[in-house]
């Protein structure tokens, strides 16, 4: 027969090694909802796993005459295309601007459709990098809910000489 001293530690391990799993648990769970993929065009399409409705955050540059706002609708639609290189590549070809106007005129370039709910940002031209945050459709287009862009020639003409040199 147990004493009461033995059972209730082992009502206290137990109830502890519970409460440590329920955390860990909960640990888990809220990473994996909350993990996002980071993605480049070419690897999004080329990817076997199955990324639809999964968050995502990918890379590309905008391809202007593809840009169209439909502001009865409020959705903005426009193509990126990928962006070719690691940063010594793009140092070597002569820096962001040069590399992302390659991108948008190498038809052999893998491209993804992009929809946006909200109206389309100023930045938002041919050429500009954009970083996209959402979700990939069913239908292969990429549902974008946050909309970043880089465009490396606008602050070009505004640096201070002594950064310039």
């Amino acid at each position: 027969m147990t004493t009461p001293k033995t059972s209730n530690q082992l009502k206290f391990l137990i109830g502890g090694v519970l409460f440590i799993a329920a955390v860990v648990l909960l640990i888990i769970s809220a990473t994996q909802a909350t993990a996002e993929f980071f993605m480049t065009v070419r690897e999004l399409q080329e990817s076997e796993e199955d990324l639809t409705g999964k968050s995502i955050r990918v890379s590309g540059a905008v391809i202007g005459e593809t840009i169209n706002y439909d502001a009865e609708s409020g959705f903005l639609h426009f193509t990126i295309a990928h962006i070719p290189g690691d940063e010594d590549e793009i140092e070597k070809g002569g820096g962001l601007e040069a590399v992302l106007h390659q991108a948008i005129n190498d038809p052999d370039l893998p491209q993804l459709r992009v929809v946006y709910e909200g109206a389309p940002p100023d930045m938002l031209k041919d050429e500009a990098q954009a970083i996209l945050t959402g979700s990939l459709n069913a239908d292969g287009s990429f549902l974008a809910e946050e909309l970043l862009l880089k465009c490396p020639s606008k602050y070009e003409d505004d640096l201070p000489n002594q950064v310039q040199e």
